[in-house]
């Protein structure tokens, strides 16, 4: 008889071929629960190609086949994994029978950004948790009636946006009793790497981030660009460097110019950070974080704070973020700085370059108390009455 839990963390691998920071993002929930004693399966639902019959879709496929298939084995989840498409079925990893077979013993599905939806699979989960990543973006979708097939039929919704229902956040609740989440970090393995110099403040990011403007009862909410754009002369005025692994369209070169013009750095975020591992060297290579938010996570004081940075502050680096609300629920000033204005980002940054050691051991010492994946992780295990 099975004496520990089956879980079934659901997430988008395949969906974000060579992006190491999102995978982590998923796998922590993974590896954090087999750390705790269950018995844990991986399974994702893979978006539909535009030209499903095209040549290009074909390769597109391949790659996400691949990918998802390499980083499967090299976290030890080879066999307990699978893929499925809602045109063709099962793609990769476990038969359908197989998983259809997990499904139906598994004590609980956590459906990170609400992955799986299929009709065939979902339901066979006696009981499911969806995991809200997109705090703002999720909420205002299903009040356009556009999260439908996503949030539906949970017994549990978490959210990043640890503020949200709280009266300092301006986004709708929609009758769904959201509990706050923090994002999990496995600490063995994001080991402190703390040097003695601060060096250069980095971070990896698109620039204009995965979604489109939203709009919200006639307010229009920013995107990436319009924050970012708010601190392009950061690096002149604070006299520190500063570097993004960015991922940027061809359109947006006048912005590119600008960053350039005031010193930023700009690297390839596939070449540093294109896998799990790559992007973990990247972060603790780094002195520290510079990074600012999505404008619908700032505009609407959501409290939602980046897996990314959680993972800079587990390896020592000190993090110079934008606020989001979460100063609410953080100590800030030392280790985490937080910043509203360009002024508050320059001085935030020399602070850190002349305190650096105090500063790293500081941000340490938060991704253990705050981020650890034990901790997280077992508290929502208590509120899902799940046992270990």
């Amino acid at each position: 008889m099975r004496q520990v839990p089956l879980i079934v963390v659901a997430g988008a691998l395949a969906n974000k071929p060579g992006n190491g920071g999102a995978a982590w993002t998923r796998l922590s929930w993974a590896l954090g629960l087999r750390r705790l004693g269950c018995e844990v399966y991986f399974f994702e639902q893979i978006a539909e190609c535009a030209d499903a019959s095209g040549a290009a879709c074909d390769l597109e496929r391949s790659i996400n086949l691949t990918y998802f298939e390499d980083v499967i084995d090299r976290f030890g989840l080879d066999g307990r994994a699978a893929l499925f498409s809602e045109r063709d079925g099962q793609c990769a990893g476990l038969g359908w029978n197989e998983a259809a077979d997990v499904a139906d013993g598994a004590d609980l599905l956590i459906n990170i950004s609400g992955n799986i939806t299929l009709d065939t699979l979902k339901p066979r989960f006696r009981k499911r948790a969806f995991i809200d990543q997109d705090p703002g973006y999720t909420q205002f979708w299903h009040l356009d009636g556009l999260a439908d097939d996503r949030l539906r039929d949970h017994d549990f919704y978490f959210t990043v946006g640890e503020n949200i229902g709280t009266r300092e956040c301006g986004i709708p609740t929609a009758g769904i009793a959201w509990r706050p989440i923090r994002q999990p970090v496995v600490l063995d393995e994001w080991p402190s790497a703390a040097g003695e110099s601060h060096g250069r403040f980095t971070t990896v990011g698109s620039w204009r981030g995965p979604y489109g403007r939203v709009t919200f009862e006639g307010r229009q909410f920013g995107v990436k660009a319009h924050e970012f754009r708010k601190f392009v002369s950061l690096p002149t005025l604070s006299g520190q460097q500063f570097e993004i692994a960015l991922s940027v369209d061809s359109a947006d070169q006048r912005d590119v110019d600008a960053l350039h013009e005031h010193a930023w750095r700009l690297v390839d975020p596939g070449a540093v950070a294109g896998d799990p591992f790559r992007f973990r060297s990247y972060v603790q290579d780094a002195g520290a974080e510079f990074s600012v938010a999505q404008g619908i996570y700032v505009e609407t004081q959501s409290g939602w704070f980046s897996d990314r940075t959680a993972r800079y502050l587990a390896s020592g680096k000190p993090a110079l973020v934008q606020d989001t609300g979460f100063s609410s629920n953080y100590p800030t000033g030392r280790g985490l700085v937080a910043f509203r204005t360009l002024d508050e980002a320059a001085q935030g940054a020399r602070a850190i370059a002349r305190d650096y050691r105090a500063h790293a051991r500081a941000a340490r010492a938060i991704a253990e108390e705050f981020f650890d994946s034990d901790k997280v992780i077992g508290r929502f295990l208590q509120d899902v009455d799940v046992t270990p």
